[in-house]
């Protein structure tokens, strides 16, 4: 208790600069995640991408980063271990976000494709675990978090699936392409904008103050919803096509209707990543606020003090602008090849499947589900539209970010400790 009174200000200030390095490898590897299938499909360029990126993430943070929070924070070890040695929690929760930061912006500069939520979660259970105590760690709520990792991108991919094959039927597979694109791309559009609107006015705007009925809350992600798709209409109309052309030209020219809408998912994308994700930066840094702010006091459930969200976010977006365009790269362009139909199809799927998980505040792996949804679009074509080579690249990537993750927290909390028990 003497450690916290004595040295508070110095340890918020230690998770503050951690906490942002996290969110910066957040940003330079998930969020290029997010964005490498606008990337990949030549729907954007990689300026274009940071562009949305920079405004849609740090939206997604700050109206809907909330919920995802709470779990990271306290869902994963048992506070009762702390009650007697609070600090015992500020060591493992700065470690831990030194841990993961550290791994993610390794695999970020070397182009990796990694989970920042096995990450953090591998990095917390390290510390309480080793530092703590086997029994410090409730086990059966990270299971449910591990099986997420697996229902999550299968999910995903099925859901990819389902859109990659109605945009075949309604669109490609008629003997008027461009014609039906005009008439079914709005409503894609309007069904991205529905599903973004639908967890901010549900579940991101409570923190802030603002508490809508789920009725309301349909309502207004419905109006939005149609306001975007009249709004798609109204750029798709604009696009020049030579009707005449022939068949090849015409499925160009609707790929180019498709370039439209893939910005819509690149916004719904990077909002969805910025809703979930941001709570893996600064679950942890909330944690020692609580708890130092409080004087030693673990509580059950704690607000989260007001300049806690805009740096996760900004750190977010740094992260990407800087180092982003190397995983951008890989997943953008490695995994199968991509057209703007086929990005939107991954992208609106990853999103959906983000945003319902946000919602229900449950940290998914972005990495796994994004994955997940563009596997999803190659077994559309055949297995033979996948490079396995990358796929299990990628897949094993996964595998050792939890135990190193684990590792280096382990590591830094028995340093932190040494160091502030001198």
């Amino acid at each position: 208790m003497d450690i916290i009174q004595s040295y508070g200000l110095i340890l918020i200030i230690l998770a503050a600069v951690f906490g942002f390095l996290m969110a910066y490898g957040v940003g330079a590897n998930d969020v290029a995640n997010a964005m490498g299938t606008s990337v990949g499909s030549k729907a954007l360029t990689i300026k274009q991408a940071i562009f949305i990126a920079a405004i849609f993430e740090f939206a997604g943070a700050y109206l809907a980063g909330g919920s995802v929070t709470s779990t990271i924070r306290g869902g994963i070890t048992d506070a009762a271990f702390f009650v007697d040695t609070p600090e015992l929690m500020v060591y493992g929760m700065i470690a831990a976000l030194l841990a993961a930061a550290t791994w993610l912006i390794v695999a970020s500069y070397f182009g990796w494709p990694v989970s920042t939520t096995h990450s953090i979660v591998g990095s917390i259970i390290g510390f309480a675990a080793v530092g703590v105590g086997i029994d410090a760690v409730h086990w059966d709520k990270v299971g449910g978090i591990v099986g997420s990792w697996v229902v999550t991108p299968i999910l995903a991919g099925i859901l990819a699936y389902m859109f990659f094959m109605s945009a075949q039927k309604l669109i490609f597979d008629t003997d008027k392409p461009i014609v039906n694109a005009k008439k079914y791309v709005p409503f894609y559009m309007a069904f991205a904008a529905f599903v973004m609107a639908l967890v901010t006015v549900q579940k991101g705007l409570k923190h802030i103050g603002m508490d809508i009925s789920t009725a309301n809350g349909y309502l207004l992600a419905i109006a939005l919803g149609v306001i975007v798709g009249l709004i798609g209409k109204v750029a798709i109309s604009r696009i020049k096509i030579d009707p005449a052309a022939d068949k090849k030209m015409q499925f160009n020219n609707v790929e180019r209707i498709f370039s439209v809408l893939m910005i819509t998912t690149a916004c719904c994308m990077a909002f969805a990543h910025g809703s979930n994700d941001v709570a893996n930066a600064i679950g942890p840094l909330a944690a020692v606020v609580s708890v130092v702010s409080s004087g030693g006091e673990i509580a059950a459930k704690a607000q989260l003090a007001w300049w806690i969200l805009p740096l996760g976010g900004i750190g977010i977006v740094i992260g990407l602008a800087t180092l982003g365009a190397r995983v951008i790269k890989t997943v953008g362009t490695a995994i199968t090849h991509l057209t703007p139909s086929r990005g939107f199809a991954a992208e609106l799927s990853a999103a959906s499947t983000v945003v319902i998980a946000s919602g229900a505040g449950l940290p998914i792996s972005t990495t796994q589900t994004l994955v997940g949804a563009v596997l999803g679009v190659g077994l559309a074509r055949g297995i033979a539209a996948l490079n396995l080579g990358v796929v299990r690249n990628i897949f094993i990537s996964w595998v050792i970010t939890l135990p190193v993750g684990a590792g280096l927290a382990i590591v830094f909390f028995y340093i932190l400790q040494f160091l502030f028990t001198l």
